[in-house]
């Protein structure tokens, strides 16, 4: 469950988790979401027969099984965050060609860092070990500032800051003229509310609106972009890999860059599709067009 969603499970009772540590928080988090878990297993079934209507039911309940295992895993590993020494997450989450990455410092220049709901997204905010670059991940901000605070101190933890997608124009603006540069990260495979200048296009097979941000933005500012793939190896470690989106944002075609931003995301999802994040309601808007 991203953070939007598990704010909309909590952003009402501000008082129950007041003066807690955050690991109790967490726990208390989760333990809303297997509250909730009929509403969940009903959109992860949804999501999943639509995204593989050629698979079997025998095969749809392999994925599923094989999700909550993963899902169940996400959880522990965003407690653990909190306590992994910089070692430890430096050995729990690799990255596979950083050179990708640090040719951007050497020629002075920003980069957004787009992903999608995939494996340990999460831990990518573990960047800033290797980089002269500072993390920025592109949030909501939450509506409990307690939890709000808590995930970024999360973030902090790790050499990594969080950025309202309220004031990323300001605050991308800001940067460039002071010289800053940044890695920004932005998870852009949920669902936005359509309107008459929505992007449509198919994910997985389904006509649905697409979110445009990273794409308009690096248009705007001239940053290059690349995809980050991560993978899991096995049980708490992952590799993450960087694919290269655009170095020209300003010479692409209109949504080439989130057409190949999400056609990179469809391949991993092909890969092991129970390392995606099924929980967010991806098709509500689906065209059956």
């Amino acid at each position: 469950m991203c953070i939007r969603d598990r704010n909309t499970i909590i952003s009402n009772q501000p008082a129950e988790i007041a003066g807690l540590k955050p690991g109790d928080v967490i726990k208390k988090i989760n333990q809303k979401v297997i509250n909730n878990f009929n509403d969940v297993k009903t959109i992860v079934e949804k999501n999943i027969r639509m995204a593989f209507p050629e698979k079997s039911k025998k095969e749809i309940n392999h994925i599923k099984r094989e999700f909550y295992t993963h899902f169940s895993d996400l959880m522990l590993e965003m407690i653990k965050s909190m306590s992994l020494s910089k070692k430890t997450m430096l050995k729990r989450f690799q990255v596979k060609n950083i050179s990708l990455l640090t040719q951007f410092e050497e020629k002075k220049q920003s980069c957004f860092l787009v992903c999608g709901h995939y494996a340990s997204w999460e831990w990518m905010m573990s960047l800033g070990y290797h980089v002269r670059h500072t993390g920025y991940g592109i949030y909501t901000p939450l509506t409990n500032p307690y939890f709000d605070q808590l995930v970024q101190r999360i973030r902090k933890k790790h050499n990594a800051y969080l950025i309202s997608r309220y004031s990323v124009r300001e605050v991308l603006k800001k940067h460039q003229e002071t010289g800053h540069l940044g890695i920004y990260g932005f998870a852009s495979d949920q669902s936005p509310r359509p309107t008459k200048k929505t992007y449509w296009r198919t994910f997985l097979g389904v006509k649905v609106p697409v979110f445009t941000g990273a794409e308009r933005l690096a248009r705007e500012y001239d940053i290059p972009l690349l995809f980050g793939a991560v993978k899991r190896i096995k049980r708490g470690y992952y590799e993450l890999e960087f694919k290269l989106l655009s170095e020209t944002p300003l010479a692409e075609k209109k949504y080439a860059i989130t057409d190949q931003f999400t056609t990179f995301l469809e391949h991993q999802i092909h890969e092991n599709p129970s390392h995606y994040f099924w929980t967010h309601n991806r098709f509500k808007f689906a065209s059956m067009d």
